[in-house]
């Protein structure tokens, strides 16, 4: 397939005259959910900021799609994947056959066109979160320069059972710690893992999760990025996206308390979910209720088991470091972002970025600096203002 001859690659603002071609891409299993059209589309009409959306064409097929948007940070525009703060993973859309043909010289055309396209309309193109390697596959970008991101997002692989999966984890320490967390619940009145099905029961438990999320930010002095209304339309809008099957851009997961408590949510998470990739996007518990019996790990233990029984064959806990994914996890996975500058304030930007990204990666190295950082960062960010998509 010699894909760097007749090549056609053009920009496009709107996503409606793609949607056909965009969703048979996102069909392949290899590119990421959250480049699917529902999941940009949702985000797009909460916050309506200018598109800049890179298809190719070879020999009139569609061989990939980059859904991107414009988004200025000061005096740089910078064009990056849609809902690019909320991302977990980012792949763009390829073809399997460009995915199997393509190399440095088709990458090196992408990154020509992009720089050509975007000329007056982006300073900085920022493509991030990206594995170079994923599922066994090499990215069709990963010639390109890229920097390490200071997240690494963490998976648990899923067998053909749950007692298989445990296995892979100190099982007999995991059942031991279930049976613990449902007696000291069972002892409180009892509890039910509840998946939020109707919109007012959607509704509910989204703004529970809104408020028990907010608490926890403000408790521990760090900024609320679920706090723009925007980024709250957008959650909405997910919920709102019926796909007829086991594929759901989010869907909300509960353990609700009966009892002395009863109606009581106690812990939420909202999984995402395409082919065999589940991803859990968030995750919050009331601090004030049952909080010795771990509820958050309860609901984790019961949605990978229900995972199992529904022919997953991945788990993932998404990006950032955290005690309780390393528990769960036995996969690390690296990201990179690929800066391409396109303007001289753009190159200026993508210096300045390569060096956050570092300086980022050594805050996090050290818990007492970014322990710092993260309150600065709270008591600016007290005054509610508009979400302007960037990463933190």
């Amino acid at each position: 397939m010699p894909l760097i001859q007749d090549l056609e690659i053009r920009l496009f603002e709107r996503m409606e005259p793609l949607e056909a071609e965009w969703r048979k891409l996102e069909a392949d299993s290899a590119n990421s959910l959250h480049q699917a059209y529902d999941w940009c589309a949702s985000w797009v009409k909460a916050h309506r900021n200018p598109l800049a959306i890179i298809l190719g064409r070879w020999n009139g097929e569609t061989v990939f799609i980059l859904p991107l948007e414009i988004v200025r940070h000061g005096m740089v525009r910078s064009a990056q994947f849609i809902a690019a703060r909320f991302n977990n993973i980012n792949s763009g859309l390829f073809s399997a056959a460009f995915r199997a043909s393509a190399g440095p010289a088709e990458a090196a055309l992408i990154r020509q066109a992009l720089t050509d396209l975007l000329a007056g309309r982006a300073d900085l193109v920022s493509l991030t979160n990206i594995p170079l390697e994923w599922r066994g596959e090499r990215h069709p970008l990963a010639s390109l320069p890229a920097i390490e991101n200071q997240n690494h997002a963490f998976q648990l692989p899923l067998m053909a059972d749950f007692e298989q999966t445990i296995g892979q984890l100190n099982a007999k320490r995991r059942r031991k710690k279930f049976r613990h967390q449902c007696r000291r619940l069972d002892a409180a009145g009892g509890f039910d893992h509840v998946i939020a099905q109707t919109t007012k029961e959607k509704n509910a438990m989204l703004n529970a999760f809104f408020e028990q999320k907010a608490i926890r930010f403000k408790a521990i002095g760090i900024p609320n990025v679920f706090q723009a209304p925007e980024t709250q339309a957008f959650f909405r809008l997910l919920l709102d996206v019926d796909t007829g099957s086991h594929d759901t851009p989010l869907e909300l997961h509960a353990i609700r308390l009966k009892g002395e408590f009863k109606g009581r949510i106690a812990a939420i998470a909202g999984l995402s979910r395409k082919g065999d990739h589940v991803i859990c996007q968030f995750g919050s518990i009331d601090e004030d209720l049952v909080a010795d019996a771990s509820p958050g790990e309860l609901l984790f233990w019961l949605m990978i088991e229900r995972a199992c029984e529904e022919g997953a064959s991945l788990f993932d806990f998404g990006l950032g470091d955290q005690g309780y994914k390393r528990s769960w996890c036995t996969v690390e996975t690296v990201q990179h972002d690929i800066l391409v500058p396109i303007s001289t304030i753009g190159q200026l930007a993508g210096l300045a970025q390569r060096g956050m990204t570092r300086a980022k990666a050594v805050i996090k190295g050290n818990p007492q600096l970014y322990s710092v950082i993260q309150r600065l960062r709270a008591h600016a960010d007290e005054v509610p203002i508009r979400s302007t998509g960037t990463d933190s």
